[in-house]
């Protein structure tokens, strides 16, 4: 699990230090490789990173991460058919709850970054088609590599990650059940209640000591 935490926050985190205007026609996995790597430089190299503290992550992805995830498709598809009967005001509550439960949850594994590498596998794809996996797998020092894919789709303003995979599992799957859940038993305000409370606990405790 700590493994998957910590490849997961590579993933999620994987857009959080890209150059503010990247080129417009930079394929998927290139912009996936080009921040991949910047993110892992950043990890190894920033002190307070190392160091476990969230409010420095938080800061690096609130800046940098949001024009290159689409959280809102992430939380719909997370929520599944429960979106569609959410009102508005519902849906960007949840997205915004989800958002930082997802950040809460895998910053701290950052400061565990130490000599992983990504490799990339060629890109399967057409040059006309709107949404690509990007695959890739994580060399790790010891044991063996880990795949970890990303789900690409083109939008107006550009390609954004919308799933995760990690270990064969997706991101979204993983979450769909736990929603469901929690919407079975005191509908999606229920939900957006409870995911408020576990950001409220995550927020509140002591910063992670790098190892």
């Amino acid at each position: 699990m700590k493994l998957m935490k910590q490849l997961l926050a590579m993933a999620t985190i994987a857009f959080a230090t890209a150059a503010q205007a990247a080129p417009a026609v930079e394929a998927p996995d290139v912009l996936v490789k080009r921040i991949s790597q910047d993110v892992i430089d950043t990890a190894k190299n920033d002190k307070a990173i190392q160091a476990g503290d969230i409010k420095r992550v938080t800061e690096l992805v609130e800046s940098k991460i949001l024009p290159y995830v689409d959280f809102q498709r992430m939380t719909a598809l997370a929520a599944g058919r429960h979106w569609r009967d959410a009102t508005p005001d519902q849906q960007k509550q949840l997205a915004a709850e989800f958002r930082t439960l997802l950040i809460y949850t895998y910053s701290g594994a950052l400061s565990q970054i130490k000599n992983e590498t990504v490799e990339f596998k060629p890109l399967r794809a057409d040059p006309s088609d709107t949404e690509v996996e990007v695959r890739s797998q994580v060399n790790v020092a010891r044991g063996e590599p880990v795949p970890l894919n990303y789900r690409v789709a083109k939008t107006p303003s550009g390609w954004k990650i919308y799933d995760i995979n990690v270990l064969g599992a997706w991101l979204v799957e993983t979450y769909k059940s736990s929603f469901a859940s929690e919407i079975s038993k005191g509908g999606v305000d229920g939900l957006i209640k409870t995911l408020s409370a576990k950001n409220k606990a995550l927020a509140s405790r002591p910063a992670a000591k790098a190892k």
